[in-house]
């Protein structure tokens, strides 16, 4: 689902009033829709990416916003190193954390896009995580990958614990980079991958 704003939200962003935002509405200079039986307007992101473009705006803000979290849980630090080399900032945001405790507190604390667990943390562990980020409530709708060992003898348990995908280790962590710029909304199907992470 594409991402759209308020006119609250595009004026927290562009540092100035709401009235300000309803004026470039009204004017035709910041395009969006009003909402059925309300003056309530929505601006979709490209929209308002387009925007603060041609009236030469800053969009750190709007890309920081727009983050496409990635949680490592157990992987390897050069693994992690890897993956923020291919996944441009700030489109993507690679955590790392240093125990499944800081992953948990991290996990409760930033929206996530992506998490990804090595199970060489342990395969009981692994499960309860997608276990727990399934049945969440709402279910957390973060793309779930495993990097499972090469003995891998039940790999249909895994997916059906909940996980998305499973990559076995070794594997070549550009495959991971794709997948997971496949799961950001502005890197759908369509639009332009990562430079790094489009070399896979």
């Amino acid at each position: 689902m594409k991402k759209v704003f308020t006119s609250g939200q595009v004026a927290k962003l562009c540092n100035v009033a709401p009235r300000t935002v309803s004026k470039w509405f009204d004017a035709g200079r910041l395009k969006g829709y009003r909402m059925p039986g309300s003056n309530d307007r929505r601006i979709p992101r490209e929209n308002l990416m387009r925007f603060l473009r041609e009236n030469g705006m800053p969009t750190a803000a709007l890309e920081a916003e727009e983050s496409f979290a990635v949680l490592l849980v157990g992987a390897e630090p050069r693994a992690a190193a890897r993956l923020r080399e291919l996944l441009p900032a700030p489109a993507f945001k690679v955590e790392a954390p240093p125990s499944l405790f800081h992953a948990g507190a991290l996990a409760s604390a930033v929206p996530l896009g992506a998490v990804v667990v090595d199970l060489a943390v342990g395969r009981g562990d692994g499960m309860a995580i997608a276990e727990r980020l399934r049945g969440a409530e709402p279910p957390a709708r973060a793309y779930l990958a495993a990097l499972t060992s090469e003995d891998e003898t039940a790999p249909g348990e895994l997916l059906a614990a909940g996980f998305d995908a499973l990559f076995q280790k070794p594997f070549d962590v550009r495959e991971l980079a794709v997948a997971l710029a496949a799961r950001h909304d502005r890197f759908a199907p369509g639009a332009d991958l990562p430079r790094a992470a489009a070399l896979a």
